[in-house]
């Protein structure tokens, strides 16, 4: 996407959000590639959406960068969008899009998934913005692919335009699709999912939310007691070593993270590479760069050196989503 249309820019700064499962994150968009005034929060503090724009408007640094004059804003959301109700899918909040047009006095509002806007961000990521996994080399001007564990699972891509410069991001929701185990281990943690989920998607086991899930089907096949552990602390016990079934955990959420990434090279065709975003994988750093991740992502029999040549980068970007969003508004 071009990001040279900064007309908005000449009435004010533009609101921008990324608004997930468990936090959002808001900024302000005051000169082209410059987002001040970052304000990052749980949204189980505030009872809805237009609540914490009202806080968001208060903090004395977004008033001092002319928060209020704000009339053109974006905000991407951990949910599909399809007409001007939005109710979170991993989250409470509910609201009307022209409602909160109305309330904020804005002159447009864009709404979009968050991983679609988090794809748009992938073409304007500085070098030290993403960390390469493994070998490959990304092939210029092809499709790149996106795979990211937050609170959820999400899944997009960039498909180019066929004009220089300007990509298509997709729109998708394939974290929710059909999780496919790929041993032993990976099939009783399906077995144990089913006793209660009907249908185990990928975001049931890898994602922040599945995590627990995979540490008590992992005790179980351990024989041991499950403890009372959320997601924070199975990774704190897992990354230092405090507890082998937290371990395990984080050992199997990275493998099934590569069979998830690989899948969607491959149905993507992402000789451009995969990017690996959310915030459950930054936290890992080392743990996961010696993790069965690469080898999972190119374990594919006949398309194993298919992928192999395919790059895979965990962005490290601490708003990469926010930059995204500024980029599909510049486009709109």
């Amino acid at each position: 996407m071009d990001r040279a249309n900064f007309s908005h820019l000449a009435n004010g700064p533009r609101l921008l959000a990324d608004i997930g499962g468990t936090s959002a994150s808001f900024g302000l968009e005051t000169a082209p590639n410059q987002i001040d005034a970052i304000w990052v929060t749980e949204c189980a503090t505030y009872p809805t959406l237009g609540a914490a724009l009202v806080a968001y408007l208060s903090q004395p640094a977004t008033v001092a960068a002319g928060g209020y004059q704000a009339r053109f804003a974006g905000i991407a959301i951990a949910n599909p969008i399809d007409g001007d109700w939005v109710t979170m899918t991993n989250h409470h909040w509910s609201f009307s899009i022209e409602a909160v047009c109305s309330q904020f006095s804005l002159k447009s509002l864009v709404v979009v998934n968050d991983f679609t806007a988090l794809a748009s961000a992938l073409p304007y990521l500085a070098a030290d913005h993403k960390r390469q996994i493994g070998g490959g080399v990304a092939r210029a001007g092809a499709t790149i692919g996106l795979v990211g564990a937050d609170a959820g699972l999400g899944v997009s891509g960039l498909v180019p335009s066929g004009v220089a410069g300007r990509w298509i991001a997709i729109d998708s929701e394939g974290g929710h699709s059909t999780f496919a185990p790929m041993n032993e281990r990976e099939i009783e943690i399906l077995r144990y999912a089913r006793r209660y989920h009907e249908h185990v998607s990928s975001e049931r086991l890898v994602s922040g939310i599945g995590l627990a899930l995979v540490y008590r089907a992992l005790c179980e096949r351990a024989r041991v007691e499950p403890r009372n552990l959320n997601t924070n602390e199975i990774m704190e016990q897992g990354l230092h070593r405090l507890c082998p079934v937290c371990e395990e955990t984080l050992e199997a959420f990275c493998e099934m993270l590569g069979t998830v990434a690989g899948n969607v090279a491959l149905t993507l065709g992402a000789k451009g590479g995969i990017y690996i975003g959310g915030r459950i994988v930054p936290r890992m750093s080392e743990f996961f760069e010696r993790s069965g991740f690469r080898a999972r992502f190119e374990q594919k029999g006949r398309f194993s050196d298919y992928l192999s040549h395919i790059p895979t980068f965990v962005i490290t970007e601490e708003y990469p989503t926010l930059i995204g969003m500024s980029a599909m508004l510049s486009a709109a």
